[in-house]
């Protein structure tokens, strides 16, 4: 079965690994974004998909857009049978998903219908979700509406983070994809197509989804924090400069002044103000600072009981 695959980020590594050991697997080539700028030196690096596809020997395509006509050339070029995608980050026209005959494999960190868009690891944690999972899909035209093949589900941690959750979802992920194409490949395979009253949305993530607004509740906020790691971080300002919040903790404390009030400065962190409770701050980091513990912080810096956090 010859098969290409399209994904960029770290997420899709596993799975373009477990394709390259299944057996009745032709992989003929990979399709990633194109190198791109990257760290202060903003040399040209390349994706961790086109790093692990070079690793491997496999032919590596790089287009600028899903619909550029070298695009097309290239796998009509390669005859695949089918195509896998994960988290390539490029939109597939018609004409692509029509092209192999065991169509468009996609590989999708959430339980669909919830969740579709770009960054559903980080808002199911925003929303606080007790559990999510992967669904493997046959893609169509709409934006993750194709119907499901396999759903495999996963229980969040109460200290989950989005950087943990993308390790625990990025290895499912491979094993889901394992036992789809297993399906495929037995002719086992079932569609079921998606209940579209239940969707809901994880819009692409802005620097802006970081800001802490303090008249939400503690939990809200905590969530948020764990949420936007390792970017974009949720976000405060203290004194007029950004201080972004690493780790923090709720507390059920009960208090009646104004959200965003910094009430206690220790060695366990500053405790703050919210609609509810109080939200205890225990890793932050200032603007041109490095990332450090509040006990660490105030060892060499003053934050005063009375500011107010916020723009």
């Amino acid at each position: 079965m010859r098969t290409v695959f399209m994904g960029t980020p770290e997420f899709a590594v596993p799975c373009l690994e477990v394709l390259s050991q299944m057996k009745g697997l032709e992989l003929c080539g990979v399709f990633t974004q194109p190198d791109r700028p990257k760290g202060r030196g903003q040399q040209s690096a390349c994706s961790p998909v086109k790093m692990k596809a070079l690793e491997l020997n496999i032919d590596v395509f790089q287009p600028t857009s899903g619909r550029d006509q070298r695009f097309i050339e290239a796998l009509l070029s390669l005859k695949p049978d089918l195509i896998i995608v994960v988290a390539y980050g490029v939109l597939l026209p018609a004409e692509v998903l029509s092209m192999p005959r065991y169509g468009c494999i996609n590989v999708h960190a959430s339980l669909l219908p919830y969740y579709r868009g770009a960054a559903p690891i980080q808002q199911c944690i925003i929303d606080r979700c007790q559990e999510t999972g992967i669904t493997t899909m046959l893609m169509d035209e709409g934006l993750d509406t194709g119907d499901m093949i396999i759903q495999k589900r996963i229980t969040l941690a109460p200290d989950e983070t989005a950087t943990t959750l993308h390790d625990k979802l990025s290895a499912l992920g491979a094993d889901t994809l394992r036992e789809t194409i297993e399906k495929i490949q037995a002719g086992t395979a079932t569609r079921t197509p998606q209940n579209n009253q239940l969707a809901t949305y994880a819009p692409r993530l802005k620097k802006e989804t970081g800001r802490i607004r303090w008249n939400k509740t503690a939990s809200e906020i905590e969530a948020l924090v764990r949420g936007l790691q390792p970017w974009p971080t949720a976000f405060t300002e203290l004194d007029g400069k950004v201080m972004k919040v690493w780790r923090a903790e709720v507390l059920a404390h009960i208090h009646n002044v104004a959200p965003g009030l910094i009430l206690d400065i220790n060695n366990e962190g500053i405790k703050v103000t919210t609609s509810d409770g109080i939200l205890l701050i225990k890793e932050l980091q200032m603007e041109g600072k490095k990332r450090m513990k509040v006990r660490d912080y105030i060892k060499g810096n003053q934050i005063t009981v009375g500011n107010r956090l916020g723009a």
